[in-house]
């Protein structure tokens, strides 16, 4: 068996006991009225009439899925052990609602999305599931595929409450994704889907996402040979134009840039030597080179889960999904179709030569050194994110949770400690008395520009500040520093300070102005601008570059600002409307508590450092993890009794 298999159930020949008798199936296709005879002729596939069609109850209101979806899940049948919902704009594989009964009886206590979008992180997953021949898979922290989706019953009883109480204006699949992580029911996706989606216009608005298909789809929904569930410690996808992976670190994922995964592993300069030497192709540079490292991932990927090399009509197939996957915001359905050979001999190439490369093994590191840099604070993942990314800019760092003591430190040169005034103001302390124990030879204390908050300038320097602000949130941050400067002085360890402009990215924090818009634009609410205003936002990829830049050199400067760049109030709220989701503006004349710009001269010039990542990027990954990460972890299904499901 697969190490990374969950065997999940009996055979569903005998598995009904697990239902308290056998499978009852309801259902209900969700629809618009003008879609009223498709989804009755759509319901009307399931010979048994056990499938109602349930109308949107507000058909001239603003358009979202959320409205049909409560009573679409709300009329289970009285004695049904299972209910499933279906959105009009579906096709069905010949045989669905039997394989529909068959999986509720194997795998009774689980969510199950029998379609995944080739745009998704999810439809990565069933591309990997369907190299390594796994024929499920379960679902990665993102919104749940809703396009068919397969509950137990007293589990779809009670999702129209919380919607009702805890919906607050998210999209459907985002609250059913905190529905069920909230219920601890798992998600398992169908490999390969059994439905696909049609090719007419969305009325939820989702139109903007491109053409939308199964990421890998059969016409015939034959009975599955296993019921054992994949769960892959890493997910090649390409989204957005961009290739990422989702990486497995602990009990959380993180969602990185697939060159710097490849780096991590050890295997990137293999990969751009293999790019060279595949010659020209018809595509783009951005869109080939994108495409080469998702095949050439996925490949690697495979390589650690099987010995067996992918059938080649699946592996064709999943990579003929893989382009338009990609890329569909950005061309039409005319285009991607153009673009489909070329991408699928790209990433069948890539696949390869990922494969030959990952069956060779990543070098095991010797024995990996301590951390030299200890990051402690923060809130969250952001610590140990940071700590991972330092390592990527070459200081070998740790991430130590609280409480730390001195012993932890044992070894550790550099401190970096993340400020949290609001919300942990007697944590310093200790981390300060850990350090002064360990003997470290520097700290490094990462504060914010929310010091100068208040202080009445447009554009500060590093000098600006020469004592206590009166407003209560710059006094905090200023006292942390303060505290900071005044044991470095009693201890002769030298303390330099950063003042980090507003990050963006996962694991952020969420009181910032782009954390609290992108909320606000994901629950469908106006954004409130004030054009007096500017915003200085710095990447938490440049956050690790500049900490790394700081520690690389003698500590000559006491305090260094670091920003990535400056928005104007509508340049900020038109990028939070590309890369999350376009509300109305309303204009405010009072622009409230002024934050200064702060000059970023110094750093430049006395580290030769500036902020080189992709705020574009860094401001959808903050938009991505708000709406998909931020809801509670998901519960996994059954592991096996030695543990090493």
């Amino acid at each position: 068996m697969d190490p990374l298999s969950h065997p999940s159930a009996p055979n569903p020949a005998t598995s009904t006991a697990l239902t308290n008798g056998p499978v009852k199936l309801s259902g209900a296709v969700m629809a618009h009225p003008r879609r009223a005879e498709a989804a009755r002729l759509l319901a009307g596939r399931d010979v048994q009439g056990r499938v109602a069609v349930v109308l949107d109850p507000d058909p001239e209101g603003p358009p979202t899925a959320l409205r049909t979806a409560n009573p679409a899940w709300s009329c289970v049948a009285q004695d049904a052990t299972h209910h499933l919902v279906l959105q009009d704009d579906v096709v069905l594989a010949e045989g669905f609602f039997a394989h529909a009964e068959r999986v509720a009886a194997a795998v009774p206590h689980e969510a199950v999305a029998f379609y995944a979008g080739w745009e998704g992180r999810n439809g990565a997953v069933v591309r990997l599931a369907a190299l390594t021949g796994a024929q499920w898979a379960y679902a990665l922290q993102e919104h749940v595929p809703c396009l068919a989706l397969l509950l137990p019953a007293h589990v779809a009883r009670g999702y129209a409450q919380f919607a009702a109480e805890h919906g607050a204006g998210w999209p459907y699949d985002v609250v059913m994704q905190r529905y069920l992580n909230v219920c601890g029911v798992p998600v398992r996706l169908s490999v390969p889907s059994t439905v696909d989606h049609t090719e007419v216009p969305s009325i939820a608005g989702n139109s903007t996402h491109g053409w939308r298909r199964a990421a890998h789809y059969t016409s015939e929904a034959a009975g599955p040979t296993t019921y054992d569930c994949a769960d892959f410690p890493v997910v090649p996808f390409y989204q957005y134009g961009e290739a990422r992976c989702a990486v497995q670190y602990g009990t959380e994922r993180e969602y990185v840039e697939t060159e710097r995964y490849l780096q991590r592993i050890g295997l990137l300069e293999h990969s751009h030597a293999a790019f060279a030497a595949a010659g020209p192709s018809p595509l783009s540079e951005q869109v080939a080179r994108a495409v080469w490292m998702t095949g050439f991932a996925l490949g690697t990927a495979v390589a650690g889960l099987t010995t067996e090399a992918p059938d080649p009509s699946v592996a064709r197939a999943v990579m003929e999904s893989l382009g338009p996957g990609g890329l569909c915001e950005d061309f039409t359905a005319e285009e991607l179709n153009e673009l489909v050979p070329p991408v699928r001999d790209l990433g069948l190439a890539a696949l390869e030569e990922g494969r030959r490369a990952g069956s060779r093994g990543v070098a095991p590191a010797a024995d990996a050194p301590a951390a030299r840099v200890a990051v402690t604070g923060g809130e969250g993942g952001f610590g140990p994110q940071l700590a991972r990314l330092l390592g990527d800019v070459g200081q070998h760092a740790g991430h130590f949770p609280h409480p730390v003591t001195g012993k932890d430190l044992d070894g550790v040169a550099y401190l970096v400690h993340l400020g949290s005034p609001a919300t942990a103001p007697g944590r310093l302390a200790d981390v300060l008395a850990a350090a002064e124990e360990a003997g470290v030879e520097r700290l490094v204390y990462a504060g914010s520009a929310a010091v100068y908050r208040g202080s009445g300038e447009q554009a500060v320097t590093e000098e600006t500040l020469t004592g206590p602000p009166h407003d209560p949130v710059a006094l905090a941050w200023w006292r942390e520093e303060e505290q900071c400067r005044q044991w470095g002085e009693r201890s002769g360890i030298p303390v330099q300070v950063l003042r980090l402009a507003q990050p963006v990215g996962p694991h952020a924090p969420t009181d910032t102005t782009p954390a609290q818009w992108i909320h606000r634009v994901w629950t469908r609410k106006p954004l409130h601008l004030c054009p007096q205003r500017q915003h200085q936002v710095v990447d938490y990829r440049d956050v690790a570059g500049a900490i790394g830049a700081v520690l690389a050199a003698r500590p000559q400067h006491p305090v260094f600002h670091v920003a990535s760049g400056t928005y104007e109030e509508e340049e900020l709220a038109e990028l939070i409307s590309v890369v999350a989701r376009r509300t109305p503006w309303e204009r405010l004349s009072d622009p409230g508590v002024r934050q200064p710009v702060m000059a970023t001269d110094l750093i430049g010039t006395a580290l030769r450092w500036q902020g080189s990542a992709s705020l574009f990027d860094g401001m959808r990954a903050l938009a991505q993890w708000l709406a998909c990460d931020t809801h509670g972890t998901a519960t996994r299904g059954p592991r096996r009794a030695d543990g090493d499901g």
